[in-house]
This record gives structure tokens, sequence and C-alpha cells, in this order.
């Protein structure tokens, strides 16, 4: 299936194989419908969902690709995407603490402050912050929570550290997708390039930013309740499912 998202302002065609999209994405929506139906009986507001993965998997573009899927599907609830991106801290705290440099990494966010908007998610009128791409700082409360079903995309949500282990309690079901270390280098230069920066730099930035906060996800998160690899073509297998 070809289809138009539009991604942190962006607008561009992204393609998604027939056979994913029956043998993973359906099911996975499905059974994370059948989810929040159990938790309304329980008296819940909202199925909070956990996908994490490391940067160059497109997380911002499946759960946009998620969003599409479920409003096709009378039998599906409505799916909210909440990025991670409006929990940096402000550019000048990180000047302060020396951080710019390593935009990106765990200590680069506000932990706390994430973890108060998780606590109050399931309050009908909850809000969340936005990464503004043009002040490179977050806006906040620039987010209406309104789906019954929201997932929560970010780096570092299965992290298994100091802090953000604690994290995991916050969701309902938790989703990570792995990827190959030289396929993601590929689409992260390609990234930056397309962003203006020559190969040689985009390289540099790989192997000083990028590079190593890919290995750390990919070594040092939790395992989910859905463990996905992504392939070159961009395609997904299930990997090691927990029973």
């Amino acid at each position: 299936m070809n289809v138009e998202l539009r991604v942190n302002g962006f607008s561009y065609i992204a393609s998604f194989p027939d056979r994913d999209i029956k043998d993973i994405h359906l099911p996975l929506l499905h059974r994370l419908t059948q989810l929040f139906k159990q938790k309304q009986r329980e008296h819940q507001q909202r199925l909070v969902v956990f996908l994490a993965a490391p940067p160059g998997i497109g997380k911002s573009t499946l759960t946009e690709f998620w969003q599409i899927l479920a409003k096709q599907d009378t039998e599906l609830q409505d799916f909210q995407g909440l990025p991670m991106d409006g929990f940096h801290h402000y550019n000048s705290y990180l000047d302060e603490h020396h951080l710019r440099g390593r935009k990106g990494a765990p200590d680069t966010y506000n932990l706390e402050l994430l973890k108060e908007y998780l606590a109050e998610l399931q309050k009908p009128q909850a809000t969340w912050p936005a990464y503004d791409r043009n002040l490179h700082d977050p806006v906040q409360d620039a987010i209406e929570v309104t789906a019954p079903i929201v997932v929560i995309e970010g780096n570092w949500l299965l992290l298994q550290e100091a802090g953000w282990q604690d994290l995991i309690n916050r969701c309902d079901y938790s989703i990570f997708i792995a990827g190959d270390i030289n396929n993601l280098k590929q689409r992260l230069v390609s990234r930056k390039m397309k962003g203006g920066l020559s190969k040689e730099d985009a390289e540099r930035f790989f192997e000083k930013s990028d590079g190593p906060n890919v290995m750390r996800v990919l070594e040092r998160s939790h395992q989910a309740d859905l463990m996905l690899m992504m392939q070159e073509d961009g395609s997904y297998l299930i990997h090691q499912p927990r029973a």
C-alpha cells in the first residue's frame, strides 16, 4: 500500500508491503483494540502503548500509518501517536550543561517531566508537549490527547537504566523494533544529507551521536511484548515475541 503521510511537517509517499499489513499491522491494531476494551471494563480512560526503537527506524512514519489504518477499519479504535521529542531539555539548559552536542541522548531529555505527563494521560483532557522544529525547542501542552489508544514513540522508552527503567510501569503494551546497524547508518546519513549536510559531515555526526545512540538502544532496552525486526527494504519480521 502506498499512502501519503505528513510527518514532522513534511508530506511524502510511504510504501508498506501488503504482507506486513495483513500479518503484522492489522493483527497488532486489533490486539490493541481488544486490550483497550478490557481496560474500559476496568474504568480506565486510555490504553498506553510504548513504541521504542533506535534512530532511523521510522517510528513517526509507522505510528502515522497505524492511525490511517485504524480510521479505515470500523472495528478498530482510533489511535494517536505521541512523540517523545517534546521532552527534550530546552537548548538553554543543554548549553548551560554542555549537552547541546549530545542532543538526543537520554540525559538530554527531561525524564521527570515525561513521568508527570504519563501520569496525567488517563485524564479526559490530557495534553502532550511537541517539539518545534523551527525553534528547535519543546512547546508544552501543544498536543491535545483525544484518542482512546495512544502510541508513545521514542528511542529510550524501554531503556534499562536508572530512572528510565521505571517507565515500563506506565504502559499497557510495549513494542520494540530492532534493525541492522549498517542499514540504520545508511538511513540516518541519508536523512542528514537531505537536511543539507555533506556526506562527510553526516557520517561524522553518525559516529559522534546517532551511532552510539543506536547501539545503546539496541543493547540496553527491555524485551517488549512485541519484538519486530526491520529489514533492509523497510518491511518487518516478528522477532522473538514474548509468549
